[in-house]
This record gives structure tokens, C-alpha cells and sequence, in this order.
């Protein structure tokens, strides 16, 4: 019965304890009232800069990946002896066990046969330098459909040889070409012979944003190829391969190799690509690196607001530890005040935060230099776990740091307390 009774006092103390410091936050004339104000708005801020530098930085990560993928496929398939040339050497049998079904790898989606070619476009008034990409009916034209902003894409059917094309925007800008204009198209052959001349036609104009690729590629069918390179029709260059999951790309593209002929090398588009996914890597350290930043600056907020606050109400403190209040129990008071000026802090900053996410996914009003970061408008992609995470690890990483500056409370004593004023 005595035990009961005491709990009882402890329970109602500590109400009029959460009410007194509660008060503090609702004063205009408290000691405590601006500091607390400019905790809430430091973690407000923190939380938007920390979402934005999360969702620019994924998105920029995710968007590259997406393109690049585009391009080469997530695993490419070719003989060893190719060497590093961009343009096939080597011709590849399609009569193979993983082709046009890859059944031994099932996170394997599609499987395309490719092969390209150097050559040349010249005009009246210019020549460009490019690759021409060869393509077959299995082409995946989907994984290119975001990219083409005139035209549409070229037919290409299993009798007749293509002659049309799809273009970048860059070389057709460069050439002064358009939608339905002759490209003649001219490619070298080996051991000096004379080039062979083609005269393609413009189906379409791509811009991927991808300086690399702009620059150079064109896309058509790759019977073409196979004739100018005096293949079979079954003789392609390349297999390209795209996958469910890029994060599992580095384990099932050791599958793949395992699961294609020795004289075959099966490589991921990080490891033809090292540069660009090394230059992407690198965003994750800014990512966390920002995160760690706003959280210091927070927590170091958080701790002044909490000192303030106890400071502000040293004099109360004195009172109820000689009505019998325990440390603990006057510390925990204080915490639940400081996290629910946390809390408040994470809501508005979720709310900023995720509106500005939302502007720039829906109208992009921030633009980017393609040549500097392979994309011209910054792209945005944030998961609900990405908030969450954030949310929870702020919210304890904060209630943590906390924890040792309420030690203050228990350094107070009451009758020092009640004399200060």
C-alpha cells in the first residue's frame, strides 16, 4: 500500500514537473523562448539539407546508372582477344546456350545482340567522327525511350537491310540535321580497302545527357555492320545483358561468367566503366559526410537549448528535489521536453524538406551542366526508408547526446537552487 502511494506522488510530480518546464516553451518572455526557438529551426534546417543531399545524391547515382545501362547493358559478353577497341573486331556466333534465353541465370531480364563500327558522317558543309551502333530485332528500344526527343526509332525488321537511323542531338546540332534528312555514312575496311559508303536516313534525335555517348553514337541496324565487315548473319559483336537488381550486379556477373564459354569474358559496366562509378562512389562520402556535419551542428543546438532550459529553471529544480524529486526523475522531465523539441524540429524540417524534393521530381528547376555531371537537370530520388532512417537516427542520435548534459540535474543542489534567482 505504501509502495502504491509512492508511485502515485511520483507520477503526479512528475506531471507538475512536465508542465512547469513544458511552460517554458510557451512564454514569449522566457529566458529559454529564443534559444529553443533556433533549436527547433537548426534541426528543421539540418533535416531539409540532409533529405536534399540524400535524394540528389541517390538520384544523381540512380539516373547515370539508368543511362549508362541504357548504353552497354548492364554485363556485356565478348570474346577475350576483342581487345579495348569501342568498335568490334572480332565477330561472336549467336548460336549460343545463353542466347536468346540466359535460363541459367534467372536474375538475367533480356539478352540483346549488338556490334558496332567506326565511321564517319560528312555533309556538304562538314564531317563528324562517330560509332555506329548496330542493333537487331531483340533490341530493348524501352531502356531508350526517355532519351528520344524528336522522331521515333528506327525500323528494323529480320529481311530487309535498315537504312535508318537514331542520332544524338549533338552531332545532328553539329551536322545542321534533322528529323528526315540523308546522313551519308562512310566506314573504313581493313587492309586498305576503299571505305564503304552508306546513305542512312534520320528517323530520329536522342539526347541522353551523356557527354561520352552524344558525342558519338548513332544507332541502326546491325545487318549493316555485318555486311560492311563481310560477316555471317548470324555474327554479332556483342552480347548485352540487363538484370533485375543493379545492386546484386557484381554477384550475378560472376554467374554469368561461369555460365558462359571460356573464350568469352563477361564484364559489368563498373568494370568498363571504372571512372564514372568511381566518380560515383565518391557522392556517397559527401552524402554522409553532409549528414555528419548537420548532425553535430544539431546535437551541439540541441545541448545549448537543454542547458538553457535547465538553467532557466534551476530554481524550480531546487523546490521539487526538497519535495523529494529523485535526479532521475527531474532529468527525464527534461529529456521528453528537449525530444519533443526534436520532434517538432523533424516535422517541419520533413515537411520543407520532402516539398522541395517534390518541386524539383515534378518541375526541375534546378539544371546541371551535362559536360560536368552527364545529366542536365538534377535528378531526385528518395525511398520512405531513407526517411525513416533518417527520422529514427536523428531522433536517438540526439536523445543520445543529451543524455550526458542532463547530468547537470543531479549536480544541483536544493538549497543552492532556491537561491538562485
Amino acid at each position: 500500500m505504501v509502495y502504491l502511494n509512492r508511485e502515485k506522488e511520483n507520477v503526479n510530480l512528475e506531471y507538475f514537473i512536465a508542465k512547469r518546464v513544458r511552460s517554458s516553451t510557451n512564454y514569449k518572455n522566457s529566458v529559454s523562448a529564443p534559444i529553443i526557438k533556433i533549436a527547433i529551426a537548426a534541426i528543421a534546417i539540418g533535416v531539409v539539407v540532409m533529405l536534399i543531399a540524400i535524394a540528389t545524391g541517390v538520384g544523381l547515382q540512380k539516373k547515370i546508372k539508368e543511362k549508362v545501362s541504357a548504353f552497354n547493358g548492364h554485363v556485356g559478353v565478348s570474346l577475350f582477344d576483342r581487345n579495348n577497341s569501342i568498335t568490334t573486331i572480332k565477330p561472336i556466333s549467336i548460336d549460343q546456350d545463353f542466347y536468346p534465353e540466359f535460363t541459367a541465370v534467372p536474375e538475367v531480364t533480356h539478352i540483346q545482340a549488338v556490334a558496332t563500327k567506326g565511321g564517319m558522317i560528312r555533309t556538304s558543309t562538314d564531317f563528324e567522327g562517330i560509332i555506329f551502333k548496330g542493333v537487331g530485332t531483340d533490341y530493348r528500344w524501352e531502356y531508350f525511350a526517355d532519351f528520344i526527343i524528336e522522331g521515333r526509332v528506327p525500323e528494323i525488321n529480320q529481311e530487309d537491310i535498315g537504312k535508318e537511323i537514331l542520332i544524338s542531338d549533338e552531332i545532328a546540332a553539329r551536322l545542321q540535321l534533322k528529323v528526315g534528312d540523308k546522313a551519308p555514312t562512310y566506314f573504313m575496311k581493313a587492309n586498305g580497302q576503299e571505305p564503304t559508303a552508306k546513305g542512312f536516313t534520320i528517323a530520329g534525335i536522342y539526347d541522353s545527357g551523356l557527354e561520352e555517348y552524344d558525342s558519338k553514337f548513332i544507332i541502326g541496324d546491325i545487318k549493316n555492320v555485318q555486311r560492311i565487315n563481310q560477316w555471317a548473319p548470324d555474327q554479332v559483336g556483342k552480347f548485352e545483358i540487363f538484370i533485375e537488381d543493379f545492386d546484386e550486379l557484381n554477384a550475378v556477373g560472376e554467374r554469368i561468367q561461369m555460365n558462359t564459354p571460356s573464350n568469352m569474358n563477361a564484364m559489368t559496366i563498373e568494370q568498363e566503366l571504372p571512372a564514372i562509378f568511381q566518380w560515383l562512389a565518391l557522392l556517397d562520402g559527401n552524402i554522409f559526410g553532409i549528414i555528419g556535419i548537420i548532425l553535430i551542428v544539431g546535437i551541439i543546438n540541441m545541448i545549448t537549448a537543454l542547458l538553457v532550459l535547465i538553467l532557466d529553471r534551476t530554481h524550480m529544480i531546487g523546490v521539487l528535489k526538497s519535495l523529494g524529486a529523485e535526479n532521475w526523475m527531474v532529468r527525464k522531465i527534461f529529456l521528453y521536453n528537449a525530444m519533443n523539441l526534436v520532434f517538432k524540429g523533424l516535422l517541419i524540417g520533413n515537411l520543407i524538406g520532402l516539398g522541395l524534393i517534390a518541386i524539383q521530381y515534378y518541375l526541375s528547376p534546378l539544371t546541371l551542366d551535362p559536360q560536368s555531371y552527364q545529366v542536365s537537370r538534377m535528378p531526385v530520388y528518395i525511398s520512405w526508408w531513407h526517411v525513416v532512417l533518417l527520422n529514427v537516427g536523428t531522433f536517438m542520435v540526439c536523445l543520445l547526446a543529451l543524455m550526458v548534459p542532463s547530468l547537470i540535474v543531479s549536480r544541483i543542489s536544493p538549497v543552492k537552487a532556491m537561491r538562485f534567482e
